[in-house]
């Protein structure tokens, strides 16, 4: 059976659904920058720092392996459902007990509420149905376009109002807060099976076996993607740091949203022809061909004119990103690139190779990150990205040649 088909109408609504929420958050950005200050920017910017790297540090690989498994995958929902509860309250209280540490290490004492707000987020998302994982499995993707626009809009919406209100970074929390509260009401009104509280030491040890790279390879790509985030923040400040994460944001968007677009639809077509390494070569390359052709394209257009989009996006008081929006540009073509080579290491079930490279970037990127900040600023926190990416991705093309040689 072919998957030509599939795979086009499922490109077409995570495409529609990317472009779409994307296009929400560059709006969002656009009147957010003209209500808030950078230093907003950076308060959160922290605050979602210390979210993100508990959800990679308790990250236990079970979406991908319910994508990854052949078989039924119900018998899986209410194991996975549990887990997904105390690891939420588990990140919960350790969000909670880092505060103090936290705004005393970067020196910002109004960084304690943001983060005592935030501190909810995970124990409510912890409740979600893990049944949402069959949208991608079973590629019912135009089911996913209305149940995450849903969702984004719900978030988008709540920011920009809260923040008219509060003139705050406060009101990104409320919107991650909200939002989630909706998912785990949507996903129990709209998908199943509904899961029980139900626990199996079993199901929970193959899941680990397997997961184990997938925590490995969370780490160390969220370190990647955040410690210079977290140098910036501690030695050049907020503003700063609310500068650079803006400029990420927007060089990288468009690129990684491309590359994410063609992971989700690929890597469960993949899982079902991994088995068969003639097709699965055909496939991959008309994958890297097609999605690299648009990331080329998209990542150009940022690097050719920097200055003018910060103006249309940002105003006037932002052209300082400007520098920093052409240099990550390339970053976000390489960072694309090499995601679509993932998605083919996770159908192969080669979850090591993805620490692997991850590990070499990160390797990189601390090693060059401190002399690049010290002789060119901000400039040079991006360059230093743009090599342990350009690392990373030499690597992960030997991998995949291995694995489309069928070189085990």
């Amino acid at each position: 059976m072919g998957y030509t088909l599939d795979t086009a109408k499922g490109l077409g609504w995570i495409g529609t659904l990317r472009g779409a929420t994307r296009a929400v958050a560059f709006i969002r950005i656009a009147i957010l920058a003209r209500i808030l200050l950078p230093r907003e920017f950076g308060l959160f910017g922290i605050a979602a720092l210390i979210l993100s790297f508990l959800e990679i540090f308790t990250e236990t690989g079970i979406n991908i392996f319910l994508i990854q498994l052949k078989e039924e995958i119900k018998e899986f929902i209410d194991t996975a459902w549990v887990v997904s509860i105390v690891r939420g309250a588990a990140m919960s209280l350790l969000i909670l007990a880092s505060a103090p540490f936290v705004s005393q290490f970067f020196g910002f004492q109004g960084i304690i509420p943001l983060l005592m707000l935030t501190a909810t987020v995970p124990l409510i998302r912890g409740f979600i149905n893990p049944s949402i994982v069959k949208f991608q499995k079973n590629l019912e993707f135009n089911k996913e376009f209305w149940f995450r626009t849903s969702i984004y809009m719900i978030d988008a919406l709540t920011v920009i109002i809260v923040a008219l209100i509060t003139k705050s970074a406060i009101s990104m929390v409320w919107g991650l807060v909200i939002s989630s509260l909706a998912e785990v009401c949507l996903s129990f009104l709209f998908i199943k099976p509904i899961p029980k509280f139900s626990f199996e030491y079993d199901k929970i040890k193959q899941v680990i076996n397997r997961g184990k790279w997938v925590t490995g390879f969370g780490v160390f790509d969220y370190l990647f993607q955040n410690i210079d985030d977290a140098i910036v923040g501690k030695i050049l400040g907020a503003a700063s740091l609310g500068v650079y994460q803006v400029a990420y944001r927007i060089s990288t968007l468009p690129v990684t949203e491309v590359a994410d677009v063609f992971y989700r639809v690929t890597f469960p077509i993949y899982v079902r022809i991994s088995g068969d390494v003639n097709r699965l070569k055909k496939a991959f390359v008309k994958t890297l061909l097609t999605s690299g052709l648009f990331i080329f394209i998209i990542g150009l257009i940022v690097f050719m004119f920097p200055s003018e989009m910060v103006l249309i996006i940002l105003g006037p008081n932002w052209l300082s990103a400007a520098q920093v929006l052409k240099m990550l540009a390339i970053y976000g073509i390489l960072k694309g690139i090499t995601g679509i080579m993932q998605s083919l290491f996770l159908a192969k079930e080669k979850q090591e190779y993805i620490t692997f490279t991850t590990f070499i970037s990160l390797t990189v990127l601390v090693i060059t990150i401190f002399p690049l900040l010290k002789i060119y600023g901000l400039i040079g926190v991006a360059l230093s990205a743009v090599i342990g990416t350009t690392i990373g991705l030499i690597l992960s093309t030997f991998l995949t040649l291995k694995i489309l040689n069928n070189e085990n």
